[in-house]
């Protein structure tokens, strides 16, 4: 097994909500590892917090009890600048719905990621355009949202992720709001960035198709994450928590 620091660890993290004249704990303790390149789908019925442990996990969100560390830095611990600085150079999100700015076009949307960096507009527009390119859009940069069918928002969306090369990606449903073509399409984009970047994926999904070409697959049930399927390649530990593949 290696013991290469992992990319995202997050340990006891703990959610819970009001409800009522009680609270509904939708996280009790929950522990997870993942690897560089490693990839993850996490199931679960509706409402048992998987939207909620992604924006945990990308610091979106903060757990009432645990810690996080992103590239060994405890991502809850920082304050908010230093907490977008670190996701901006370290995660990339993928929604189900695009969340592309509809003001924007293609190519700047994608580029945007690398503005707020302060890259240089020549470079990250430069850069943005060679992604689009990759996923199918050369035709599509000068595009709105607006102008775009679905799978190319989605694949624009993806664009947007990768653009920074960040370590980790984390996608909430993002084949949820596509036919089988479209999601098919975005499945192995995904796939093959996450090869050619050693991009992590976490992704929490429905669909059993993306699930089985994950290296493991855990549940969210009752708090915790439980172990449904892994590939014989990767090493995993205790419940819910997934070791460094031994790759």
């Amino acid at each position: 097994m290696s013991e290469a620091l992992p990319v995202l660890r997050a340990r006891g993290i703990v959610r819970r909500f009001n409800e009522g004249q009680g609270q509904l704990e939708v996280l009790s303790g929950l522990d997870l590892d993942v690897a560089s390149a490693q990839r993850l789908a996490i199931i679960g019925a509706s409402g048992s917090g998987k939207t909620t442990l992604l924006q945990i996990l990308g610091g979106l969100d903060k757990p009432d009890a645990g810690h996080i560390e992103i590239a060994g830095r405890d991502i809850h611990a920082l304050d908010e600048r230093a907490r977008g600085e670190l996701r901006n150079r370290t995660i990339g999100f993928v929604y189900q719905f695009h969340h592309l700015l509809p003001e924007f076009s293609a190519l700047e949307n994608v580029a945007m990621p690398l503005l707020v960096r302060r890259v240089a507009t020549a470079q990250a527009l430069e850069k943005a355009r060679a992604l689009l390119a990759r996923v199918g859009l050369a035709e599509r940069l000068s595009h709105r949202p607006a102008e775009l069918s679905g799978g190319e928002r989605q694949r624009a969306a993806v664009a947007r992720a990768l653009v920074t090369e960040p370590k980790l990606v984390l996608a909430d449903e993002p084949t949820g709001n596509l036919d089988g073509r479209n999601a098919e399409q975005v499945l192995q984009l995904l796939l093959e960035l996450n090869r050619e970047f050693a991009t992590s994926l976490v992704v929490v999904t429905h669909d059993p198709r993306l699930a089985a070409r994950m290296d493991g697959v855990l549940e969210l049930e009752a708090g915790r994450l439980r172990l449904v399927s892994a590939d014989h390649g990767h090493a995993l530990a205790m419940a819910g928590t997934v070791a460094a593949p031994d790759r």
